[in-house]
């Protein structure tokens, strides 16, 4: 398997935004210079390992979604997805579509 370098670090740059962190709020939590955060964001630089595991813990996420964009979900969450899926079933066709234009909405926003 081969790693996207790139989609790793605009899962990186992503994640960071969601939590509303700039470059040198992880630079500080990781011991890492902001440069170097920069670099793998834009991928000019690679990670280490030791590295990346640094990353995901400033970041609150694991290897598996920054990496392969794999999430993990707890029980709350599938809780709330579970609901979510049954009000959606309600729904006609643009309703759906609708749901569907807010919620890419909503992902694409640094909310």
């Amino acid at each position: 398997m081969k790693i996207d370098y790139k989609a790793l670090g605009e899962r990186i740059a992503k994640r960071r935004k969601v939590l509303n962190m700039t470059q040198d709020d992880v630079a500080e939590a990781t011991g890492l210079s902001n440069n170097h955060i920069s670099n793998i964001e834009n991928n000019h630089s690679i990670p280490s390992i030791d590295t990346l595991l640094r990353i995901c813990e400033a970041l609150d996420t694991t290897p598996n979604y920054l990496l392969l964009g794999i999430t993990t979900h707890t029980d709350k969450d599938d809780d709330l997805r579970n609901q979510i899926s049954q009000l959606i079933k309600l729904c006609n066709q643009k309703k759906l579509k609708l749901i569907e234009q807010f919620v890419s909405w909503i992902i694409d926003e640094d909310i």
